[in-house]
């Protein structure tokens, strides 16, 4: 499986979002996109990705998905594994949150993965899968998985990471694989 850059932030300082809105086409079958020092403003902030299949001018694509989380705390004290009901989506068009609620303390941040299937087909839902790795405020360390399928046959040919609340830092890079 040979990966090939596609693209990386150039600004990856107090950024509000960054939208990919070039590059993803029928060349690839699978994107890649890897994150790696992501760290928020707004303490308790989620990192999110959208969809678009209009160049980005509009993410309200309906997305179904499902999150879970596998916690540990530093006391150990905690140790579980959850189903996220309020943070899986049933159709909605918000931004998917992909994360766990961020701290925004100077030596934590969070790091991941994010799959996206054959986002150029245009016969079926497009799908994808994510994984997050992250501290929160509250002295837990999150591994965020999400699955989830984008509700349209159009390709998709832009995606906007953001956070729930504020600005972020962080590095994203953006791979095709053949």
């Amino acid at each position: 499986m040979a990966m090939t850059l596609l693209a990386t932030n150039p600004d990856s300082t107090d950024i509000a979002s960054y939208e990919i809105t070039s590059g993803i086409d029928s060349t690839y079958k699978l994107y890649i996109f890897k994150f790696y020092d992501v760290n928020v403003a707004t303490d308790g902030a989620y990192f999110t990705v959208d969809f678009s299949i209009d160049s980005g001018s509009n993410y309200n694509l309906g997305v179904t998905s499902i999150y879970f989380v596998a916690s540990h705390t530093e006391a150990d004290d905690v140790a579980a594994v959850d189903k996220t009901t309020s943070l899986s989506q049933h159709g909605e068009t918000d931004p998917q949150e992909i994360s766990g609620s961020l701290d925004n303390l100077a030596d934590t941040s969070g790091a991941g993965t994010l799959w996206l299937f054959n986002p150029s087909g245009t016969t079926y839902s497009k799908f994808f899968q994510s994984t997050v790795s992250s501290a929160d405020n509250g002295g837990y360390q999150n591994n965020v998985y999400v699955d989830g399928k984008i509700q349209t046959a159009s390709a998709i040919n832009a995606v906007k990471f953001s956070t729930s609340s504020g600005n972020f830092d962080g590095v994203i890079k953006m791979y095709g694989v053949k």
